[in-house]
């Protein structure tokens, strides 16, 4: 008897859960049906977090980042004290007080920019960890539409690193200046060169850091001349490009020790100095010396500063290589060694000049002991050369950043590191700047004319970074416009001042970064306007719902055992090369994907959030379209590994397409009261809970891509319910299996396994008859030679040669 009262009491509690189930389920369909939730729950996502936030890392990691960040970030702007001086003073010191504003100068400027703006202002306006111009370009593009391609969809919003912020009064300032930039095509045409004009400018930096630091570092050998001074630069030049293919990852280790090794003795160097020499060079700290000075020195002053800027060379490298560490290590790493190590050092140098201020053209090197000389030569040699091998690892990177975001030609990047996915190499970019390197040390042959093309690069990316975080913190911090005025008017005064000190000298070195930047952005605004151009032919062009319908009548196109993926720009749609192969090939796979490769202003995607389905009206056709969405610090795998992970994401998604079909159906028959209305969703979290345990995995599955005529659902706001796991009857309809799904994974995983063809359009971008002549040449002749000349899409995209098939189609833009 108490047996069976028993099993009533279950009865009536699974049937009272399956009712709760289902109200819930039915909450969660009213709050599929509201646009405006979006925003609100995709910022609430249950794995949403950010890689690099300093709440999730503990304090002895956070050190032992710190310790490594010495070595990879600082290397340059710890090399500076090497040429400054000699770079400031051209013509003698004269005067003793200009020494002593010259180190005010120094001082104000270390401090100001690369510790108050950089490490406490810069650092903050991180992309999920990583940092430099494309970062703030790619937290732009997520925040507001300024992307110049319109592929972006609302289910890129849904991405746990792709979080926006929830809508309250206080965006009003915000919105009204977003809505501005995004109705401007000028606006966004001019943040789109601001962008291309940093990168170009950093790449610059890829030549020029390694000409300069190296060349001061084997200057310290008195007794050779200048010629075997060059030459043997030239050789080291040569043997740290050569030695890239190995990656960074090899020798890395030992960065950091040598960094530290070589502030320790730029700290011991220069307290030696102070105690020798004396200590009146710290009157320095009293910023009255510079008033002094500008109004003693006038244009003479003013053009010095173009020396002074040398000083924080290598600040950029502090955002750009956050990507490998956090926020609060590089803030620690920057104020606890680099800080105190080169303001000693440079007060050390004023310090020995008062007294010796003939020695200014090889000041470092001349204040060193007579018995530290050799040891401080070998370790200057080395933080050289390692600064030498940030920047160019630096290029590298942000190459690659470039070219997933549609602005380079194609290059073969290696990944040289299994641990670090951020260090890359890039072949054909290492031996141009191996060339352009050794061109410039040659050339040029003093670091002083080298400095004077340096300081515009430098000062550059100062101010557009500057001017970038300035709109950061309108569109998306939103905090006090007087805390960004003061920011923007201060910092950008203080750049802007610079800039014109160091232009000065436009011909004397100058012109060399911009001439750098003119060919840089040449390549990359003519890729990424072509690129632009074949993406809208496309979205105009595609193929309509209709076409797909009479093939799939049609008796004369056969289907083939196997599955074929379709490699498609387009996201919006059928891609108008289908009809090409059809017309080519009558006959389609039994299984057939369009695929879609999209690279997303972020730096990473979750593995779990990167593939998005459809499928093509009707279900019986198995025709799928597939978004596969990068970061463009992701890593595309092998084919068999991506084919895997397509297979298993698409079988998740025909097993919940089937379960939200009857679930909807279901939910109708228990209460007709929801009005019947479109559900405004396309996308679908699950989280399947073990009865009775612990663990818990979340499936993300993309039921439709938003499309201008979509047959069924279109894309605003996310769907969210929990499916508990249940023996008991009654809830047979959230229990798996559900009736046709396993049928239909069946048959996609036998068309795996009989094999994967991989179908590759080949456009012929042209000009029309009627465009202008420019254009002609733009589109026709330099596009087309560069699209020649780099490498095809199928060795970007991983595609084997064994399993291709292409069909040539012409656009005409």
């Amino acid at each position: 008897m108490a047996e069976n009262l028993e099993k009533v009491e279950e009865v009536e509690m699974t049937e009272e859960a399956d009712k709760n189930r289902l109200k819930d389920r039915k909450f969660s369909w009213a709050k599929l049906r509201r646009l405006d939730s979006l925003n609100l729950e995709a910022g609430r996502l249950p794995f949403s977090s950010s890689k690099n936030t300093n709440s999730n890392v503990d304090w002895v990691t956070t050190l032992s980042l710190a310790l490594q960040s010495v070595g990879v970030v600082y290397g340059d702007i710890g090399t500076s004290p090497l040429y400054v001086y000699s770079s400031t003073f051209p013509d003698g010191i004269g005067d003793q007080d200009n020494l002593i504003a010259i180190l005010s100068l120094i001082i104000y400027s270390i401090v100001l920019i690369p510790f108050f703006k950089y490490a406490f202002v810069v650092l903050r306006a991180n992309d999920n960890g990583e940092g430099g111009t494309f970062a703030l370009y790619s937290l732009l593009c997520r925040h507001a539409k300024v992307s110049l391609i319109p592929n972006q969809q609302p289910e890129d919003r849904e991405l746990s690193n792709y979080q926006l912020d929830t809508p309250s009064s206080q965006l009003k300032r915000a919105n009204k200046i977003r809505g501005k930039i995004e109705n401007s095509k000028l606006t966004k045409l001019v943040l789109f060169l601001v962008t291309i004009l940093g990168t170009s400018m950093v790449i610059g930096d890829g030549v020029l850091t390694p000409s300069i630091s190296v060349l001061s570092a084997v200057s310290g050998i008195h007794s050779l001349g200048k010629d075997a001074v060059v030459g043997i630069s030239v050789v080291i030049l040569i043997l740290i490009f050569s030695a890239q293919r190995f990656g960074t990852d090899k020798v890395g280790y030992s960065f950091a020790p040598i960094i530290c090794l070589w502030f320790a003795l730029l700290s011991a160097i220069g307290l030696y100095n102070l105690f020798t020499y004396g200590w009146g060079v710290l009157r320095a700290f009293n910023p009255l010396y510079i008033v002094d000075y500008f109004k003693r020195r006038g244009k003479h002053g003013w053009v010095s500063l173009g020396g002074v800027v040398l000083c924080i060379t290598g600040t950029e490298a502090m955002f750009a290589d956050l990507g490998h560490f956090n926020v609060r290590a590089i803030q620690m790493s920057f104020s606890g060694i680099a800080l105190p190590s080169l303001l000693i050092a440079y007060s050390g140098q004023a310090a020995y000049l008062t007294k010796h201020p003939n020695d200014v053209e090889d000041t470092f090197y001349k204040s060193v002991p007579d018995q530290m000389y050799w040891p401080t030569f070998v370790v200057a040699v080395a933080a050289a050369i390692i600064a030498s091998q940030s920047m160019i690892s630096g290029a590298f990177s942000i190459i690659s950043q470039s070219l997933t975001l549609g602005c380079f030609p194609r290059v073969k990047i290696v990944h040289t590191s299994a641990k670090y996915e951020g260090q890359v190499y890039i072949p054909d970019i290492n031996y141009v700047l191996m060339i352009a390197c050794v061109i410039v040390t040659v050339g040029f042959r003093t670091t002083e004319k080298i400095g004077n093309a340096y300081g515009i690069a430098v000062v550059a990316v100062m101010m557009i970074t500057t001017s970038m975080v300035t709109l950061i913190m309108l569109v998306i911090w939103k905090i006090n416009i007087l805390w960004i005025a003061l920011f923007c008017v201060f910092f950008g005064a203080v750049e802007a001042i610079f800039l014109s000190s160091v232009l000065y000298k436009f011909v004397q070195g100058g012109y060399l970064p911009l001439a750098f930047s003119l060919v840089l952005m040449t390549i990359m605004g003519i890729w990424h306007y072509v690129h632009q151009r074949r993406y809208d032919y496309e979205l105009e062009n595609k193929v309509s719902n209709e076409y797909i319908k009479q093939l799939a009548e049609d008796p004369r196109i056969n289907r083939v055992p196997g599955m074929g993926l379709l490699y498609s720009e387009l996201v919006q749609g059928i891609p108008p090369i289908f009809p090409h192969f059809i017309s080519s090939i009558p006959s389609i796979h039994s299984v057939l994907v369009f695929v879609s490769i999209k690279k997303l202003p972020i730096s990473r995607i979750a593995l779990d959030e990167r593939f998005l389905f459809r499928q093509v009206e009707a279900r019986e056709y198995r025709m799928f379209r597939c978004v596969v969405r990068y970061g463009y610090r992701d890593v595309m795998g092998t084919p068999e590994e991506f084919e895997r992970q397509l297979v298993e994401n698409m079988k998740e998604f025909i097993r919940h397409e089937h379960f939200i079909a009857e679930g909807g159906a279901t939910e109708q028959a228990t209460k007709q009261t929801t009005s019947p209305e479109n559900p405004q969703s396309s996308t679908l979290l699950v989280n399947q809970g073990k009865e009775k345990g612990t663990s818990k995995s979340t499936v993300f599955v993309e039921e439709s891509i938003n499309q201008l005529n979509p047959p069924r659902v279109s894309s605003a706001s996310t769907q969210s319910f929990d499916c508990i796991k249940s023996t008991n009857s009654s809830s047979r309809i959230i229990s798996a299996p559900i009736q046709g799904a396993e049928e239909e994974m069946q048959f996609v995983q036998k068309a795996m396994d009989e094999g994967v063809i991989y179908l590759l359009g080949e456009s012929e971008v042209v000009a029309k008859q009627n465009s202008s002549f420019i254009k002609k040449i733009i589109v026709d002749y330099v596009y087309n030679f560069l699209r020649k000349n780099f490498r095809q899409g199928e060795k970007v995209m991983v595609i084997p040669h064994t399993r291709l098939l292409r069909v040539g189609m012409t656009y005409e833009i």
